[in-house]
């Protein structure tokens, strides 16, 4: 009987902190710090998305102003380049979207209104 009491009593121990983390973590800081990175890196996101679309504008101009084949191959390979900085830019940011909402549920997941009814002031649609 002493056996099993010990065995129990280790067993329940044990096994204490995984229910007390079935209703949900508290994440304290270490939730502060993520929301706080991933919306430095959203910031960033967009500065880094601006940036692009201005290269790739820049280039379209130099394209379609340049008489020389040469520097229209050159501007029209940017172009390329630029479109897949976009790509690749608007990828990372939805990765990031996707890991705070799995590790955050919706937390800090979207600042965005999560129906129409909150988007129209003072009104239902």
């Amino acid at each position: 009987m002493k056996k099993i009491l010990i065995s129990f009593v280790t067993v329940s121990s044990f096994s204490l902190p995984f229910l007390a983390l079935a209703a949900g973590p508290d994440l304290g800081y270490l939730g502060k710090l993520i929301i706080e990175t991933t919306s430095l890196l959203r910031s960033i996101l967009v500065l880094l998305v601006s940036l692009a679309v201005v290269w790739f504008i820049w280039n379209v101009v130099r394209y379609s102003m340049s008489k020389d084949l040469e520097k229209k191959g050159e501007a029209k390979d940017q172009m390329i380049w630029g479109i897949v900085a976009i790509a690749v830019i608007v990828s990372i940011w939805g990765l990031v979207a996707l890991l705070q909402r799995a590790f955050l549920g919706n937390e800090g997941a979207s600042r965005a209104p999560s129906n129409f009814e909150q988007m129209i002031p003072g009104g239902k649609i």
